[in-house]
């Protein structure tokens, strides 16, 4: 009876286990049973579209120069204080002239003694060797003085302010220069412009900068240089904005933005909701329908319109899918169950 019973243990065991088995793999059959996901789709098609660009950027001075002599020594006079206006031209420090003082008298004595050689030398009364030493070493002086001049009457070289002085009269010149000028009624600014809009920005293209500091008010300007290099990094390139600023109104250090107007385009514009972001990166996609399954393109965006959004891409063509409703839900070659578009609750 014992082994009867034990048979009959090891009967239920083993049918048992056989159940499980058939059970788990109805279970796995059920599991790779992947249900599509429903969203909706719109065919992309370009549109005419005004492009206009807009960026910001930090004003600066068109020009700005040190002023320094060349040559070290003491500083005699200080003529300006920070914030004044000067000329160009205009005297604005002196150093100790002893020195070009000195070569100014050698020079008028030497320039007495080649006289009277020249004199000599146009009736061939002296050898043409000495005539033309005279006349050497007479321009290397004047060099010489000319340079003493410039290193010792400081003068500035544009019409501008006074953005910072480093010395007092009597001191000695140091490492830093004596003024730093700055020029103020044309400013710069250098913008930052996606890769995409190389072949359209041109030097010349009219614009407008904008300040806070006057809301409502528009500052014409003009594209004065394109950069001819893109920027790996950010795939961006420069360009050099000029901004006439008769009225001082604008001064470097200004936060801006500009509209730059490139006429009408066709482009490739999608519902801005249709486009996700890469969590922790900069990085912008889509979803296009492709067989039935889900793509994932990366895009590049252009300029907004209201709720739309440009995007570019080599993979987006006119004709394709665009998938406008629950691509959030999507992954790459996720199955697709394309229903009609529904309001969005």
């Amino acid at each position: 009876m014992i082994n009867k019973f034990k048979y009959s243990a090891l009967v239920l065991a083993v049918a048992a286990m056989s159940f499980q088995s058939c059970d788990s793999k109805s279970d796995s059959a059920e599991t790779k049973t992947v249900k599509p996901e429903v969203v909706s789709v719109q065919k992309i098609q370009k549109k005419e579209v005004m492009r206009i660009l807009n960026f910001s950027a930090v004003l600066q001075a068109y020009q700005k120069v040190n002023v320094a002599p060349a040559l070290q020594g003491r500083i005699v006079k200080v003529s300006c204080e920070v914030g004044d206006r000067v000329a160009q031209g205009q005297l604005i420090a002196q150093m100790d002239e002893t020195q070009y003082l000195s070569t100014k008298i050698q020079y008028e004595n030497n320039k007495v003694d080649f006289n009277r050689i020249k004199i000599l030398n146009d009736s061939n009364n002296i050898a043409k060797q000495t005539y033309d030493q005279a006349k050497m070493g007479l321009e290397v002086l004047e060099t010489s003085l000319a340079n003493l001049e410039r290193n010792t009457y400081l003068r500035a070289p544009f019409s501008g302010v006074i953005s910072a002085k480093n010395y007092e009269p009597g001191e000695l010149m140091g490492q830093m220069p004596i003024y730093e000028l700055i020029q103020l009624n044309v400013l710069k600014a250098l913008v930052q412009v996606p890769e995409t809009y190389f072949p359209f920005v041109k030097e010349g293209m009219k614009l407008n900068v904008m300040s806070d500091t006057y809301p409502g008010a528009e500052f014409p300007a003009t594209v004065e240089v394109v950069y001819p290099t893109i920027d790996a990094n950010s795939h961006t390139f420069s360009i050099k904005v000029k901004i006439p600023n008769p009225k001082n109104e604008l001064r470097p250090g200004m936060y801006i933005s500009t509209n730059l107007e490139m006429g009408k385009a066709e482009a490739v514009v999608v519902p801005y909701n249709s486009v996700q972001k890469l969590q922790g990166s900069d990085e912008r996609f889509v979803f296009i329908n492709d067989g039935g399954k889900a793509h994932r393109v990366v895009v590049q965006f252009g300029q907004r319109f209201n709720d739309e959004i440009e995007i570019i891409a080599d993979e987006i063509k006119p004709g394709i899918e665009l998938i406008i409703q629950g691509a959030g839900r999507l992954h790459e070659g996720s199955q697709l169950d394309i229903k009609p578009l529904t309001a969005e609750k």
